[in-house]
């Protein structure tokens, strides 16, 4: 199934050091779908990094999806029951936010926009950037794995050496997950060697 004629929402959480490589990603989705609305995390709306600047990345997003970010958790709250998605993507999606999402701490948009869009049943794609990936949150992202409805971008050891718990998602199979998430499929295989 592919993207066209789907309302598709992005979350953006404060791996920083992954923005960059979002983008280019951000604009086949916008190029792809019907309708693509930004979600930012607390952290990534008012965190500026040696990255860039927080609002940079916030214009950026408004220019690429036409339309203002959701910046708050009462503004996500009604993604659910207004039925305003078909598939959300979290990305990057933080070891953070993987944390609290397993274990239903809402408490950022990004959040409040995962578990309303979940409870409609529908697709969440998370593209996951942590340095503790096989460190304690490895726990969280296989509860998630083991979750319905959720669904990852294939993901592997970016920097095995200096950082061996550090995982980040394959960005080019952002799209093929999302289509196939749309199917109620997980692309396979999901583990892929470093990079």
């Amino acid at each position: 199934m592919t993207l066209s004629e789907k309302s598709v929402g992005i979350g953006i959480t404060g791996s920083f050091c992954t923005f960059e490589k979002m983008i280019p990603q951000i604009v086949k989705i916008a190029e792809q779908c019907a309708n693509l609305y930004s979600v930012f995390s607390i952290n990534a709306q008012s965190i500026d990094s040696r990255f860039g600047k927080a609002e940079d990345y916030i214009q950026m997003l408004t220019e690429i999806t036409r339309r203002q970010p959701i910046t708050t958790i009462e503004d996500a709250e009604p993604i659910g029951p207004n039925n305003m998605f078909d598939i959300f993507l979290i990305a990057p999606c933080t070891g953070n936010t993987a944390a609290k999402l397993a274990n239903a701490v809402i408490d950022t948009p990004v959040l409040m926009a995962a578990k309303a869009h979940l409870r409609g049943n529908k697709p969440v794609v998370i593209s996951i950037s942590t340095n503790d990936a096989l460190g304690l949150n490895f726990k969280n992202i296989a509860a998630l794995y083991n979750t319905k409805n959720i669904y990852f971008v294939p993901f592997g050891q970016d920097n095995y050496k200096q950082k061996p718990n550090s995982v980040t998602a394959q960005v080019d199979n952002i799209i093929p997950t999302m289509e196939m998430a749309l199917e109620g499929k997980q692309i396979q295989p999901v583990i892929c060697g470093p990079f």
